[in-house]
């Protein structure tokens, strides 16, 4: 395993060339003929830059210049009103005040009702050359979206990653689904591919859209709980609704918990339709899955990071792509006909199942590469709008009724939280296609169309903005035959609720299945209803699994069942794509190392542990009692990153103790050391220690926990140890037990951290 960051210089000088000249060119077309669409800047064929260079047309930078009101004028002075004497009152007529107050009255808008907290970045999307899709040749004889034809093209996306159920100030760790939003500006429109990090839902229609949202909000007579689902109203819907019994079982897995954006994968949950150029269509599923694998954060790290680092997640990103990691993601498809869609045992339209990979492989057809984070978050973060009835040519819906119904809902919502229908001109919002439509008003309108008209038909302008044909790229839907009687009714085929629960469950490793049944315990332990906790562990629980609902049961006061559900599926059939534990690269790539030191550490340790850490892609952090200068027993001095009072082993993915006797007992001394090791432990995190840091792993006093003797290496459940000479077998050996991210055949719970 060998992975290589690029260096600040070179980041420095990709960006540089991001900004280009072309806001300057001649904006006519290449004919001379009239002026290109106020989103035509792409300057010709889209790529990767494309979208950077029209946002630089929007870009303010106030290096070296004078501080000026918003319509130009340069002021003297920002810090005092302008008064009637030194101590009179304030005068109206101080037009500075009025306008620099009135810009932060009005600087907040609405809140997304959902999904309110989150972050981005901008990247890049590429086809991947001849794809192995299957019994298809060509990417082509599927779709004639153009973003997925040409493998030398890279199409600039912006993805936004969310909690979905907590307002704007909750904290990321908490435990939920995650949104995977991306918006492509491609040279056909923006399509836009609105998921999350599980493929299925809990609600089968639209129509109970609200109501989910109203039982797993914070209760309405007391606003509590902020950003959970452990409450009484929640799980009486859930309770009454036999249909959430799957997604539930993904949200109590540790898929509600992930490490990081960027070893999370993403869904677009819906089937879709893929549409070629003969107007021929095939069923597709979306999925992402990330380069650095999937992997999740324990319940009680996530809890204490609320305190100590609410921001995680968010920071996470920023830090690996600031440090020059470009997080990457494959696009991968899932494809199937009309014939295969009714050989299944669920209903493809249904959101709340997936399309087992046992039964539909996926297959990847390109991957995205994140590489620039936001200049202002309100402006990119904030304002982003996706809606997932923006789509290409080539890509169509399904009939999912919960799909059907997103499709009003996404545009209505912008309509409350921009105050007006021209939120798609917003600069982050822009598509990179050009632009001609009958649109000319509204708040906050920013286009200046030229011209007398606007409506068709028309004679004044030549009939222009003229209507495209398929074959001049206008977009077509697919000719599906639909036919049937008014009704408010659901299809019998949407009436299995719990084979693919039970497909999820018997998929889980035993540690993941632990994981499972302690969340469980949490969230209805705060469910002060008995009757709800009975319904869930009686009519869903024991009809997914009788084990299942019984270990719940026993930790929630319940009287465990005496025997399965009269429901419960009696298949035993796994996905192994589905279990974490097989998610699991071997890399190290991004992973943050604490190193822990003190006055006297040993030189060649320090060197030798950071030298193979980051030749492998980690990137370590000196951690010590206090900031400032320490030095080796041999001279050399390192520069703490982080002090005790400032770190938490949470905020790492592994420990690491050098040597050196003046430093390790110092730190012998000290208990925020003993309780960095002692809860890395805990959460079943790769510690290591070498030569006299060993001393510190024996006052621990870790759990049936190995630790080598003179002479040794000892590498006992991610608990790596050595006290020979040969460093570099302790450094490959502590890179392997980091590469498995956790190290669940601990049993950690005498630890008291």
């Amino acid at each position: 395993m060998t992975a290589n960051n690029p260096s600040d210089t070179d980041r420095a000088e990709d960006r540089a060339e991001k900004t280009t000249d072309d806001a300057t060119a001649n904006p006519t077309r290449a004919d001379g003929s009239g002026s290109p669409g106020k989103s035509d800047d792409a300057g010709g064929e889209v790529d990767e830059n494309s979208k950077h260079d029209q946002l630089e047309e929007v870009r303010e930078n106030p290096e070296g210049e004078h501080l000026t009101s918003d319509h130009g004028v340069k002021i003297s002075d920002t810090d005092n009103s302008l008064k009637a004497g030194e101590r009179g009152p304030t005068i109206m007529e101080d037009f500075h005040f009025r306008e620099k107050m009135t810009q932060f009255d009005h600087e907040s808008i609405p809140e997304r009702v959902v999904h309110a907290r989150g972050t981005g970045a901008h990247g890049y999307f590429q086809p991947y050359e001849d794809p192995d899709l299957g019994e298809y040749d060509d990417i082509s004889e599927l779709t004639k979206a153009g973003l997925f034809q040409d493998p030398d093209q890279k199409t600039p996306v912006f993805t936004r990653f969310s909690t979905v159920v907590g307002s704007r100030g909750s904290s990321d760790t908490v435990r939920d689904v995650r949104g995977f939003a991306t918006k492509f500006y491609t040279e056909e429109g923006n399509w836009d591919l609105v998921g999350n990090n599980m493929p299925p839902f809990f609600i089968q229609d639209a129509m109970e859209f609200p109501d989910l949202v109203h039982a797993i909000k914070p209760e309405p007579d007391n606003g509590i709980p902020q950003a959970s689902a452990a409450h009484d109203t929640f799980w009486d819907f859930a309770s009454l609704k036999p249909e959430t019994t799957h997604m539930l079982m993904w949200v109590l897995s540790g898929r509600a918990l992930p490490r990081a954006y960027r070893m999370m994968q993403g869904f677009g949950v819906h089937t879709f339709r893929l549409v070629n150029d003969d107007g021929e269509s095939v069923f597709v599923k979306f999925h992402w899955t990330p380069k650095l694998g999937t992997h999740q954060l324990v319940w009680d790290e996530t809890t204490k990071l609320w305190g100590k680092s609410s921001d995680f997640n968010r920071k996470g990103l920023y830090d690996v792509i600031e440090e020059g990691y470009d997080p990457e993601w494959e696009l991968g498809v899932q494809i199937f006909d009309e014939e295969q869609a009714e050989e299944f045992d669920f209903d493809v339209l249904d959101p709340t199942k997936i399309v087992p990979e046992t039964e539909v492989p996926v297959r990847p057809i390109g991957k995205m590469v994140l590489n620039e984070t936001p200049d202002n978050f309100f402006a990119e973060v904030e304002q982003v709008a996706f809606h997932p009835g923006n789509v290409v040519p080539g890509i169509d819906f399904s009939n999912d009724p919960l799909l059907q119904g997103r499709l009003f809902s996404y545009q209505d919502t912008q309509l409350n939280r921009f105050g007006g229908a021209n939120w798609d001109e917003i600069p982050i919002n822009r598509p990179i296609a050009e632009r001609h439509n009958n649109q000319r008003a509204g708040f906050m309108r920013q286009e200046i169309n030229e011209g007398k008209v606007s409506y068709k038909p028309n004679s004044i302008g030549d009939d222009d903005p003229q209507e495209a044909s398929a074959e001049e790229g206008g977009y077509e839907h697919y000719a599906e035959k639909v036919d049937g009687q008014k009704i408010r009714n659901r299809s019998d085929s949407f009436e299995d609720h719990f084979t693919q629960a039970r497909l999820f469950w018997n998929s889980m490793s035993e540690p993941e299945k632990q994981n499972i049944v302690e969340a469980a315990h949490f969230e209805l332990g705060k469910v002060g209803r008995v009757e709800i906790r009975e319904r869930m562990v009686y009519d869903l629980f024991n009809n997914v699994d009788h084990e299942f609902a019984t270990r719940v049961a026993e930790g929630i006061g319940i009287e465990p069942p005496e025997e399965p559900g009269d429901q419960m599926p009696t298949h035993d059939r796994e996905d192994p794509s589905l279990s974490m534990e097989n998610r699991t690269p071997d890399t190290i790539e991004t992973r943050k190392i604490a190193m822990l030191i003190d006055d006297g550490f040993d030189d060649e340790h320090v060197e030798t542990l950071r030298a193979a850490l980051e030749e492998e892609g980690a990137r370590v952090k000196v951690i010590s009692k206090v900031l400032g200068e320490k030095s080796g027993a041999d001279g050399e001095t390192v520069e703490p990153d982080k002090h005790h009072v400032a770190a938490a082993s949470v905020s790492f993915d592994a420990v690491v103790i050098p040597g050196g006797e003046e430093s390790v007992d110092a730190m012998r001394g000290q208990g925020d050391p003993k309780h960095f090791v002692a809860e890395a432990f805990k959460h079943y995190k790769p510690i290591a220690a070498v030569g006299e840091g060993t001393a510190l792993f024996e006052d621990v006093d870790l759990p049936e926990t190995e630790i080598a003797d003179e002479g040794e290496l000892v590498s006992d459940a991610g608990v790596v140890t050595c006290r020979s000479d040969d460093i570099e077998s302790f450094a490959e050996t502590f890179v392997d037990a980091i590469a498995q991210h956790r190290h669940w055949d601990r049993d950690p719970e005498e630890v008291p951290a």
